[in-house]
């Protein structure tokens, strides 16, 4: 069986339901807190609910003693670990939201690790680590040292504490550094979705730096089809000296996971007026804090590792989010 944690959320919905079709047994855990509308993860916990396999437990992993009791009653030898408290802007408004969920929830998860001695833990870092980096593209083995939102600097903790936990306790685990993850039953704060919801309400669209920003947005399927391509795959202790994050001898990965093509925003817009055949009227604003100009992932590594890398252009991902959000929502 494997866990997942954050299994009613946007990333951790579609990687239950791509293992229940691969045959695989899943333990999904969630909190089903109020950050965004919780009818939308349970709409997406209907749906794995019907598929066989699949044993949904309502779990906030920052509690130590339900997940204690929840690896005693039901060991998992891997883990995906996608439960966090996302989003970047809303770190600035409620820190310690982040600090219980980010932090100490993270150190329950490598205990359960250590206690159980899983295969391979696998986590949810974020591209937002590479902070106030300039230099492009993003390599995992750049510094990383300058994070600019309280977001980023619990993921980047995230990382010193699987490594440190690897190291000490020969725990095999791989951090994955997602670049802007977008598609079907996406998260309600994310670009995506609030600008679709604008145009078809006839609202402005707030876009910060005036429009001068590039994402490198990644399809949620393509980010799925990665992680399980890791999954299989823990990391081996490395003879090689210990020259960065990436090199490490304990055994430890970090790797990115993004589709190698950063994209204006301006026409990421086009792309959904394109695909909603409506105008979006356009409200310019100067950039936000804890924002960065623009995100670009050298997959080099990953698909050294692995073979695989991310095939969904932007331009179908737009598509298929649209479809997607009219058939949920509908267009009024």
């Amino acid at each position: 069986m494997i866990l997942v944690t954050g299994a009613a959320g946007f990333i951790g919905f579609h990687l239950s339901k791509k293992l229940l079709d691969d045959g695989h047994q899943v333990l999904g855990i969630d909190n089903l807190n109020e950050y965004y509308d919780a009818s939308l993860k349970r709409d997406r916990l209907e749906i794995l609910g019907a598929e066989p396999g699949f044993e949904f437990r309502e779990t906030d992993f920052s509690d130590r003693e339900a997940l204690v009791a929840l690896f005693e009653n039901a060991p998992c030898p891997q883990i995906v670990h996608l439960g966090a408290q996302a989003g970047v802007r809303y770190s600035l408004e409620a820190p310690h939201v982040y600090a219980r969920s980010n932090l100490v929830g993270f150190l329950n998860i490598l205990e359960a690790a250590r206690q159980h001695k899983v295969e391979h833990l696998v986590y949810a870092s974020s591209s937002s680590v590479y902070g106030a980096n300039v230099k492009q593209p993003f390599r995992e083995a750049d510094p990383v040292d300058h994070q600019i939102s309280l977001y980023a600097a619990t993921k980047r903790s995230n990382e010193l504490m699987a490594h440190a936990y690897s190291h000490l306790f020969e725990i095999p685990a791989t951090g994955l550094r997602f670049f802007t993850v977008y598609g079907p039953w996406g998260r309600p704060d994310m670009a995506f979705f609030i600008f679709t919801k604008a145009i078809l309400s006839g609202k402005p669209i707030k876009v910060f730096n005036n429009g001068d920003m590039k994402r490198d947005f990644t399809y949620v399927g393509d980010v799925v089809e990665g992680i399980m391509q890791v999954l299989d795959r823990p990391p081996q202790a490395s003879s090689r000296e210990h020259s960065s994050p990436a090199d490490s001898p304990a055994r430890f990965q970090l790797l990115n996971i993004g589709s190698h093509h950063p994209v204006n925003v301006m026409e990421m817009i086009r792309l959904l007026e394109s695909a909603l055949g409506k105008k979006a009227e356009l409200d310019f604003l100067p950039m936000q804090p804890g924002d960065v100009q623009e995100t670009y992932a050298d997959m080099t590594r990953f698909k050294d590792l692995t073979g695989f890398s991310p095939k969904t252009s932007l331009e179908e991902g737009v598509r298929l989010f649209v479809e997607w959000y009219v058939d949920y929502y509908g267009k009024d």
